[in-house]
């Protein structure tokens, strides 16, 4: 997809504040509301924008979050996959090159709530090991 340098900056002030109105996105970008509205359309319609989301902050995240490492045995992709889609602790997955397969980002309300979900991500048909790191604290979040 194509994007001009209008619908750049109109994605990065999104990027920064999706309620941002559009009459504030056009005074900003020095155009008129139905175009800024015209262009948010045509970005959804063209898959540069899937959505727009809630960020929960610090006190409502859970209070655990963790990284864990995993390495597969051959062909185990899409059964461990699976697997990682039942648990509700599982946040993001996502394959890699390197010495691990994939990494996996939990979070939890509780340390027994974490360990229990690392044990089913440990006994999980397919999983050769793994390794979990759980994040202390948050340095940089340009999410």
């Amino acid at each position: 997809m194509q994007l001009d340098e209008t619908d750049r900056a109109l994605l990065a002030l999104l990027a920064e504040n999706a309620r941002l109105p559009a009459t504030d996105l056009a005074r900003r970008l020095n155009i008129a509301r139905s175009t800024v509205q015209s262009r948010i359309d045509r970005l959804q319609e063209k898959g540069a924008i899937h959505g727009f989301t809630l960020r929960r902050g610090p006190g409502l995240r859970p209070a655990l979050r963790a990284t864990v490492l995993i390495s597969l045995e051959p062909r185990a992709a899409p059964a461990v996959l699976s697997r990682l889609k039942a648990l509700p602790a599982v946040e993001q997955v996502h394959t890699v090159s390197g010495r691990v397969d994939m990494i996996v980002t939990l979070s939890a309300d509780t340390t027994e709530e974490l360990d229990k979900t690392l044990d089913q991500i440990g006994d999980a048909k397919g999983v050769k090991s793994s390794e979990s790191l759980i994040h202390l604290t948050t340095k940089i979040d340009r999410a």
